[in-house]
């Protein structure tokens, strides 16, 4: 992908555009990628612009560096509950929310918080030689609800009892098995495995996804609207991208999408 933009959204945080691919870079390598508090609403706000592209079909989430993706909170702010309101909740809740469909590219491993940051995103790609724990039961610490409910529907009870319970310590082929991570590369063709997923995902019927992934969203939480799935569905159906798509299939060509 041609680059056409980049800039940093302060010292924690970077930011590219590319082919309407938007990538979120956590740049804090020298302390695996932790986020302070200040780091936190950067990111939100971030995904809160980008959100309102509506040129972009696809995010991606990753790490600077290569042996951390990221370590969760900041543990110099966590110790001292220097956090006001919470700002880990917010960040969480607006990336799994997020429109587009998401990729988090695992440049390395996984502790704490960032475990959960991972699996707000819709599709993981891991690396060779990673690691992932998660480490409240050490700390004398209660994860909270939603955080809890998105290791269960992501990698199951059982899989999240090992997780935060136990403080077990996986390894990449480890979390390839319980679905932690959809994708295991070599390190080096992390990469190139993140730009044709991120391809392939830009060139389908931008409406179809996008919906699809609220209606997967919403069912996975329970929060079932039967009546919001059939709008959604309506749209779809009556949408000039489904008309493109039933044009380019009878003239054998690739659909040019518009999302309307």
């Amino acid at each position: 992908m041609s680059e056409q933009a980049k800039q940093t959204l302060g010292p924690g945080l970077l930011v590219s555009v590319a082919d309407g691919c938007a990538t979120l870079t956590l740049n804090r390598p020298e302390r695996h990628n932790s986020l302070s508090q200040e780091d936190m609403v950067a990111l939100r706000d971030a995904l809160v612009e980008l959100d309102k592209d509506q040129n972009l079909r696809v995010l991606v989430l990753t790490g600077a560096g290569e042996k951390s993706f990221c370590s969760g909170a900041f543990l110099n702010e966590v110790a001292d509950r220097s956090f006001k309101g919470n700002p880990f909740e917010d960040l969480t809740d607006t990336l799994e929310n997020f429109r587009l469909p998401t990729i988090c590219a695992l440049n390395g491993s996984v502790y704490g918080g960032g475990g959960e940051v991972s699996l707000c995103c819709d599709f993981r790609i891991g690396v060779e030689g990673m690691r992932m724990f998660v480490p409240p039961a050490r700390l004398g610490i209660h994860y909270p609800e939603k955080g809890l409910t998105r290791f269960i529907t992501r990698v199951g009870l059982g899989a999240a009892k090992r997780i935060l319970l136990a403080v077990e310590t996986f390894d990449a082929n480890a979390l390839l098995q319980m679905g932690f991570i959809d994708y295991l590369v070599p390190r080096d063709q992390l990469a190139a495995r993140t730009q044709t997923l991120a391809r392939d995902l830009a060139a389908l019927a931008p409406l179809s996804v996008q919906f699809m992934k609220r209606s997967l969203n919403e069912l996975a939480r329970g929060e079932v609207d039967s009546d919001a799935i059939k709008g959604r569905i309506a749209q779809c159906w009556n949408s000039q991208d489904h008309k493109e798509a039933v044009r380019a299939m009878a003239e054998k060509r690739t659909p040019v999408f518009q999302q309307k």
